[in-house]
């Protein structure tokens, strides 16, 4: 199985950047396609960014586009998500996930769509 961990959270000041890490194990990592989800108290998980399982294509949610770019390292089994532009809109439980849906390259995912998650990492924007 896939075990993921996330780190990076913390509490920044709105228009900073910040970095997400998610750092993961097993042997079918390169396989999978990943995924960061936010959620925010009292909202609904949502869709932020996904990255295929070889790094050649990506997809973003409208409301970071152009702000958060996703990326992955299979040989470090690593995905990162790099933010900038923070607003305080962004405020969220951040989480890693990992999917092996084909044909949704072009699209958000859904939570029930996704096969393993990490434990979230916090992420706090100030105004």
């Amino acid at each position: 199985q896939v075990q993921l961990v996330e780190s990076g959270g913390g509490l920044v000041q709105a228009g900073s950047s910040l970095r997400l890490s998610c750092a993961a194990s097993g042997r079918t990592f390169r396989t999978l396609n990943m995924d960061w989800f936010r959620q925010a108290p009292g909202l609904e998980r949502e869709f932020v960014a996904r990255v295929n399982w070889s790094g050649g294509s990506t997809y973003y949610a409208d409301s970071v586009k152009g702000r958060f770019t996703i990326s992955r390292d299979n040989a470090k089994k690593t995905v990162s998500l790099q933010m900038k532009s923070l607003k305080p809109e962004d405020t969220a439980v951040y989480y890693c996930a990992a999917d092996s849906v084909a044909g949704a390259t072009t699209r958000r995912l859904t939570q029930g769509e996704c096969d393993y998650w990490g434990q979230g990492t916090q992420v706090t924007v100030s105004s």
